[in-house]
């Protein structure tokens, strides 16, 4: 993805506090947040869902966060990203990092900028004491000044 990620995660992108009372439900939340953004058409969020169906809860890749995304493809109209904080965690069946409160919808136009931004996404949460304060983002400024000192 060409542009870092607080570029690439508008706030027609970002949805804190949301009530999902499933990991579908909160998937599908980060899916229409990469529509408002004008990342994806609609099919993209089912895409998402399908790929949990069909290879499992993998897309949680941290304690607590899960980064939703599928293949680039059609349904992909720009690189993107999406920001979604849940009131209440929800399981999505992942043996150590569930329950999930934050689910990063991610959308990219080709493999290339697919691996990158979930390197880059990886680098962020992989540091304990960043994520624990990803994990307690109680506003759209909060998260885009912890993105920030990151990017």
């Amino acid at each position: 993805m060409a542009r870092n990620l607080v570029a690439s995660l508008p706030e027609s992108a970002i949805r804190l506090n949301q009530d999902a009372h499933s990991w579908e439900e909160a998937v599908r939340i980060a899916g229409d947040a990469l529509v408002a953004s004008g990342a994806t058409t609609p099919a993209y969020g089912q895409e998402m869902v399908d790929a949990v169906k069909t290879h499992g809860p993998y897309i949680v890749i941290v304690p607590h966060i899960a980064l939703a995304h599928s293949r680039p493809g059609p349904s992909v109209l720009d690189d993107g990203l999406s920001w979604v904080s849940l009131k209440t965690p929800v399981e999505f069946g992942h043996p150590q990092n569930d329950p999930v409160r934050v689910v990063i919808g991610l959308a990219s136009m080709n493999h290339d900028a697919h691996i990158a931004t979930m390197a880059a996404l990886a680098a962020l949460l992989g540091d304990v004491q960043r994520r624990e304060e990803i994990l307690a983002v109680k506003s759209v400024g909060n998260l885009k000044t912890l993105l920030a000192a990151y990017a």
